[in-house]
């Protein structure tokens, strides 16, 4: 990875950094209405990755944040202040996206999280619904020659500093009796592992399979590297808020699940003003047409259509980012990040 391009991220995360201190948040109390918290400051702080393809990235050519997480935060911030715009991204690592929202630097975080009980019970986070159903991969230089995973004992195996990874691999060296030779060395976000990969420091990167796919799609030679076919994990990926405020985190539950139903329902940002006059009940009161659905979570009435007007509904926020017009072509039909009518996994309760 050239210096021009590093120093160029290191330079927005900065300024990402020093726009927080000049917010000066203090840290959230318990007894504290964190909704209304965020409409009198008039900007959400959401937590996100910069150096993951796809999901969260700051892409140096146009000097924006974008992906899949980065549209959450846009979509949280088009419920709650009416205007998807009205985010400021809070860049954090799998060691410091935790630590971000307990001290009130984040609202939200959106950073390529995998919901697990530890985090939920001893870390005190609550998880949003999954938008991302992912497994830990392993990419590899193809002049290794590796072709399966027990290829790799003995192995220089590089990952994130605080990710569940960096704890799956110190369980799986010991349930599989690797050679006492493999080691497993930890960095602090998937930019300084793909370079370590790319430098030799590392014969394998491992992450979630989906943050490969973009590494590799985003190399100057893509064909220089392979993911390997097993997936050694389950990585279902969440966003997450603080626990102490269950009526913030409901809103934003449901503020993901809108993008699902929009989807089930064919309603895109392109024809979401044929669906206004609709004579569906159901869908009137789903777009707050008719109903108290805003009102009751603390939201405007049209909260629904502020978020699909913004950002699309989820498959189009999935294409636009991941999908296979992009350098990632993370394929969506037959796998479980399909609609649950389509033999996939995501699903939106219904909205009565």
């Amino acid at each position: 990875m050239n210096v021009r391009f590093l120093v160029s991220r290191l330079s927005a995360a900065l300024a990402v950094s020093f726009g927080l201190v000049a917010v000066g948040m203090p840290a959230a109390h318990a007894d504290e209405n964190h909704l209304d918290t965020v409409k009198k400051r008039g900007t959400l702080l959401c937590g996100t990755d910069n150096t993951t393809p796809g999901f969260g990235y700051l892409n140096t050519k146009t000097g924006k944040m974008e992906g899949l997480d980065v549209d959450l935060c846009r979509a949280a911030a088009a419920a709650v202040l009416g205007d998807a715009s009205k985010v400021q991204y809070v860049v954090v690592t799998d060691k410091s996206r935790f630590n971000a929202l307990r001290t009130g630097q984040a609202d939200v975080v959106f950073a390529h999280t995998t919901e697990t009980p530890t985090r939920e019970s001893a870390v005190g986070v609550a998880f949003l619904p999954v938008t991302f159903y992912d497994g830990t991969g392993l990419l590899v230089k193809s002049s290794l020659k590796a072709k399966h995973v027990g290829d790799l004992n003995g192995a220089t195996i590089c990952t994130t500093q605080g990710s569940g990874t960096e704890v799956m691999w110190a369980g799986y060296l010991k349930a599989h009796n690797w050679k006492a030779s493999t080691k497993v060395l930890t960095y602090q976000d998937t930019d300084k592992l793909f370079a370590a990969l790319n430098s030799g420091r590392c014969d394998v990167m491992s992450t979630d399979k989906s943050a490969l796919a973009g590494w590799k799609g985003n190399a100057s030679d893509p064909k220089a590297f392979d993911i390997l076919p097993e997936t050694l994990d389950k990585s279902p990926l969440a966003g997450f808020t603080t626990i102490e405020d269950p009526k913030w985190n409901a809103a934003l539950r449901w503020v993901i699940y809108a993008t699902f139903e929009a989807e089930e329902h064919g309603i895109t940002s392109k024809n979401l003003s044929t669906f206004l006059t609709t004579t569906d009940p159901y869908i009137a009161k789903f777009l707050g047409v008719t109903g108290t659905f805003g009102k009751d979570f603390g939201l405007q009435p049209d909260f629904v259509q502020k978020v699909i007007s913004s950002v699309g509904n989820y498959g189009e926020i999935y294409e636009r980012n991941i999908g296979p017009s992009t350098p990632y072509a993370i394929e969506r039909k037959g796998s479980l990040n399909a609609q649950w009518n389509q033999g996939g996994l995501l699903y939106s309760p219904p909205w009565y």
